[in-house]
């Protein structure tokens, strides 16, 4: 059990909040008092009845409360990053929300099956833009099969069904469709298309504003027309081939100078921070310049035996848990895509959850401080270290934290990363990169488990910083940065 001393910490910081952030993600105006009301460290989710229109009264309000919260979350960040008075002190408030979430996540996934197993509804998951929802359908006889979540048992004998099975199919007793679906239906995907319509069109606003003020500017360069040339002369003929456009991810790109580095990679019960659960953290050190400090133990047994430690040393494999209802639902995906099944990971078979365990997040975060870190779409892991790992965002908004990732080294510097129609901007998988970088065989294929994956993706940096200095590209070419590079905050350059 985690400490619940921290909630109240961070219900003491609303007053921060409010004064920073008066609304949310979606234009909303906060209600302050109401994230005060909420019980955060034992569960925002509504535990019903076991009849039907319980169940679609509850999973109504869960939505409801899961919509509000994650508006809310999805805002901190921004407001966090651009207090520059800092006047917000602690990222914790964020982080408890969070945590609350993923309890009210998996209420809401239970609700579900439990529809499911009262014949109210059939779940499907379909891909909608952005999101992963879950689409509720009148149930005719034959649940569709479901490939993202495993089946709820509620007779409490384990192994009563099979992952990737509805509860309709298995359950003998029968119950008439007798609640709406309109107002249950999740509307995940058309909050997130509306709230990236919105920033789209505060970036239109803002190109505009820019031009309006480059015509307004004589000294500036300007097109015959009086409109700003934008990006200047280079930004002509500088997306074919293997040249693409710079972007917003070239920041973390690696400078010349860059050594000893920490890889990491973490495997999840999803892709989102504010649900989900970090269920596997590997990582390892090693040293693009330098030798391989003495010292350090030889050898290393990877899961696959055809992987030779080589340079790297300090590797570690971290396994967390999941709360027993996350376990009872499973997870097929995960467990087909990672080789981790859930339902053998709950917190009371013995697994520690790691958003319920200071000591773990400390010991990660003095790692992710003390050497620039390396991930492949570092965007990814960043976003759940910000709700997951105490003292993170402090850290990396002081600029104590710096990143690198291998994603933009692929898309930049790697000319193997032509662009196909399957991939428009090359194949930048961690997979495809490590082959091309012969730091995995073509004859097998990435482990997607977290210490596998960071060694892989660190051995073909490591060929590919080498390679590229021997050619004189990338860091070492006319656009290279001097120094360690990646991406900081605070940091004077």
């Amino acid at each position: 059990m985690t400490d619940r001393a921290w909630f109240d910490a961070a219900k003491g910081d609303i007053p921060q909040w409010a004064a920073s952030m008066p609304k949310d993600a979606d234009g909303t105006t906060v209600d302050w008092d109401w994230v005060r009301s909420l019980d955060l460290a034992h569960g925002v989710g509504t535990i019903p009845e076991s009849t039907p229109q319980s169940i679609h009264d509850a999973l109504k309000a869960d939505y409801a409360t899961r919509e509000r919260l994650e508006s809310i979350i999805a805002q901190c960040n921004s407001a966090f990053m651009t207090d520059f008075d800092r006047f917000i002190g602690s990222y914790r408030l964020p982080r408890a929300l969070a945590y609350a979430n993923r309890r009210l996540n998996d209420n809401i996934n239970t609700l579900l099956h439990l529809g499911e197993q009262q014949h109210l509804w059939a779940v499907s998951r379909e891909r909608r833009g952005r999101a992963t929802i879950a689409m509720l359908k009148p149930y005719s006889g034959s649940g569709p099969s479901n490939d993202d979540q495993g089946m709820l048992d509620l007779s409490g004998e384990a192994g009563g069904t099979s992952a990737g099975n509805t509860a309709a199919e298995n359950s003998d007793v029968k119950f008439p469709t007798t609640v709406a679906l309109d107002d249950v239906q999740d509307r995940t995907a058309a909050i997130l298309d509306a709230r990236a319509e919105r920033r789209k069109a505060q970036r239109f606003q803002k190109r505009a504003g820019d031009a309006a003020m480059a015509r307004a500017n004589l000294s500036g360069a300007t097109s015959p027309g009086g409109a700003a040339l934008p990006g200047g002369a280079a930004a002509s003929g500088n997306a074919t081939g293997h040249h693409p456009k710079p972007d917003w991810r070239d920041a973390y790109l690696p400078g010349r100078d860059v050594d000893a580095v920490m890889g990491i990679d973490i495997e999840t019960t999803g892709i989102d921070p504010a649900r989900d659960y970090i269920i596997d953290v590997g990582f390892e050190f090693m040293n693009m310049a330098s030798p391989r400090p003495a010292g350090e133990p030889e050898t290393y047994a990877y899961e696959q035996g055809y992987y030779a430690a080589g340079d790297a040393y300090g590797q570690s494999r971290l396994a967390f848990g999941v709360p027993p209802e996350n376990a009872a639902l499973g997870n097929a995906l995960i467990a087909k895509l990672t080789g981790i099944d859930v339902r053998g990971r709950s917190s009371e078979a013995g697994y520690r959850l790691f958003d319920e365990w200071p000591q773990a997040q400390a010991g990660l975060l003095a790692r992710l401080t003390q050497q620039p870190y390396v991930a492949h779409n570092a965007t990814f892991e960043h976003s759940w270290f910000m709700l997951n790992v105490a003292g993170y965002a402090e850290s990396y908004r002081a600029g104590r934290i710096t990143i690198i990732d291998t994603l933009p080294m692929s898309r930049q510097w790697d000319p193997g990363a032509v662009p196909t129609n399957e991939h428009p901007y090359g194949d930048n998988t961690l997979d495809a990169y490590a082959k091309r970088q012969g730091a995995l065989d073509s004859a097998h294929n990435e482990r997607h488990l977290g210490l596998e994956d960071s060694h892989i993706m660190l051995v073909a940096m490591k060929h590919h910083l080498a390679a590229l200095k021997a050619q004189g590209k990338g860091p070492w070419g006319s656009t290279g940065r001097a120094g360690v590079g990646g991406k900081s905050c605070g940091r004077k350059r």
